[in-house]
C-alpha cells in the first residue's frame, strides 16, 4: 500500500505536527514556496482552518519565498440570498487572514474563456489542467477541502496526485515527489448531515480521469461493483447513479462505524433501504463498515475490497469497480486514496475504477449551524517531508 505509513494529525496534534515541519524547515534553511487551495464557499468551516495554518506558519519563522491562496469559486449552484451573502463574507475573511503572508488568486471553476456550455465532467477537466499550472516550482501544496465541493475537492485532489506522485514501486516514492502535499479538513459530520443537496444532475458527473470504467462500450459487459459511499441527506444522488448500474452488479454499500453517533449506521439503512436493500436485494453482509473519522482506515478498507474483487473476477476477464463517496469529508478523502492506488494497481490489469456522482444544483444551509459549528482539525500529509524521517 502507498500509504501503509501515513501521516494523520487530529486536534491539537496537526499544530504540533506544523510547529515540527516548519522549524526543520527553517533550521535547514529551505525556502518555502507555497500554494494553498481553499474553496469560495459559504462554509465557514474554512475560515478556522486557514486561521490556524497561518498562525502557526508565521509563528515558526520559515522563510516564505512565495505564497498563494487560490480560491476557487463556482457559479452554478442555486443558493439563498443569505448563502451568497456567507460565501462573500468568507471570501473576504480568507483573504485577509491569507494576505499577512501571500497574495490572493480567485479562479471559477464553471466559467469559460468564450462563454461556450460545457457539460460539468469537461468543466472539472479544464478547470484541473488550469489549477494544475499554479503547480509549477512550488514546495509546499495545501488543498482545505472544508469549503469545497465534493467533485471539486475529489477532482483537484487526484489531479494533482497523478501529477506529482510517481508511476512506480519504488518504496520511497512518497518522498519523491519532491513535494509536501497536505489535505486540511474542518470536520463536523454532523454539519455535514444538515446541508441538504438538492435536485441533482440528469447527467452524471465523472471525475476526470476515473470515467472509462463507467462509460465504455467496450466494457459494458465486464462485470460491475459498486461501492456507494453514504452519507445523510443524499437519497436522490443515490437514485440517480443506481439508475445507472446494472442490474446484475454487485453493490457493497459503505456505512461510518464507529461514528460520533453510534445509531448513524442504523439511521442510514434505513434512509437507503427501499434504494439499496429491498429494490436491489443486496445482503447484508455486503456492507463494509469505516470509521467516521479516519480516512486512511476508510482507505484501506475500501482498496482490500476492491483488490479483492478484481482478484476473484479476473478469472472471467476483469471487473469494474465503481465508487459514489457521498460521505462526510474525511471519509470522502480517504476514498479518493483507494481509488488513486487501485488505479495505479490497475495500469496493466483488465479492471478499472469510476467515481461517478449525481452533482447537485442546489445547497440548503441553515446559517445558524454554519456559525456555530466546531469543526475539529485534521490534516492528511501525502508526500513530502514527514516521509523522510
Amino acid at each position: 500500500m502507498i500509504w501503509e505509513n501515513y501521516v494523520f494529525r487530529r486536534g491539537v496534534e496537526v499544530e504540533d505536527l506544523w510547529d515540527d515541519m516548519y522549524s526543520d524547515r527553517k533550521a535547514h534553511n529551505r525556502p518555502m514556496r507555497l500554494l494553498y487551495i481553499a474553496g469560495r464557499g459559504f462554509d465557514l468551516r474554512a475560515n478556522d482552518v486557514i486561521s490556524k495554518y497561518v498562525e502557526r506558519l508565521t509563528a515558526s519563522g520559515c522563510q516564505i519565498e512565495r505564497a498563494t491562496l487560490l480560491l476557487i469559486g463556482f457559479g452554478g449552484y442555486q443558493l439563498s440570498p443569505e448563502l451568497e451573502a456567507l460565501t462573500s463574507e468568507n471570501a473576504g475573511i480568507l483573504e485577509e487572514i491569507f494576505g499577512r503572508v501571500g497574495k490572493i488568486e480567485t479562479y471559477f471553476i464553471d466559467e469559460t474563456e468564450d462563454d461556450e456550455e460545457l457539460n460539468a465532467t469537461i468543466m472539472l477537466r479544464l478547470g484541473a489542467s488550469k489549477i494544475l499550472t499554479y503547480l509549477d516550482d512550488v514546495t509546499d501544496i495545501v488543498l482545505d477541502v472544508s469549503s469545497l465541493p465534493r467533485i471539486a475537492y475529489l477532482t483537484i485532489l487526484l489531479s494533482i496526485l497523478a501529477r506529482i506522485v510517481p508511476m512506480t514501486d519504488d518504496p520511497d516514492l512518497l518522498t519523491r515527489a519532491e513535494v509536501t502535499f497536505q489535505v486540511l479538513v474542518g470536520e463536523d459530520p454532523e454539519l455535514d448531515s444538515k446541508i441538504a443537496a438538492q435536485d441533482p444532475s440528469n447527467d452524471l458527473v465523472l471525475i476526470p480521469g476515473y470515467s472509462e470504467a463507467f462509460q465504455s462500450e467496450t466494457l459494458r459487459d465486464m462485470p460491475m461493483v459498486w461501492f456507494p459511499i453514504l452519507g445523510e441527506n443524499r437519497l436522490a444522488q443515490v437514485l440517480k447513479v443506481e439508475s445507472n448500474i446494472p442490474d446484475w452488479a454487485e453493490i457493497c454499500p459503505i456505512l461510518p462505524h464507529p461514528s460520533k453517533d453510534p445509531r448513524r449506521g442504523d439511521k442510514l439503512l434505513t434512509e437507503y433501504d427501499n434504494t439499496l436493500f429491498a429494490k436491489r436485494q443486496t445482503p447484508l453482509s455486503n456492507i463494509i463498515y469505516a470509521h467516521e473519522g479516519h480516512p486512511f482506515e476508510v482507505y484501506r478498507q475500501l482498496l482490500e475490497a476492491m483488490l479483492r474483487f478484481r482478484n476473484t473476477l479476473s478469472v472471467i476477464g476483469g471487473s469494474r469497480l465503481i465508487v459514489t463517496p457521498l460521505a462526510s469529508k474525511l471519509i470522502t478523502v480517504g476514498s479518493a486514496l483507494a481509488c488513486f492506488e487501485m488505479k495505479m494497481r490497475s495500469v496493466e490489469s483488465t479492471s478499472g475504477v469510476a467515481i461517478p456522482y449525481a452533482e447537485p444544483k442546489r445547497y440548503v444551509a441553515d446559517v445558524a449551524a454554519l456559525r456555530s459549528s466546531k469543526p475539529d482539525l485534521s490534516v492528511l500529509v501525502l508526500t513530502g517531508d514527514p516521509y523522510l524521517v
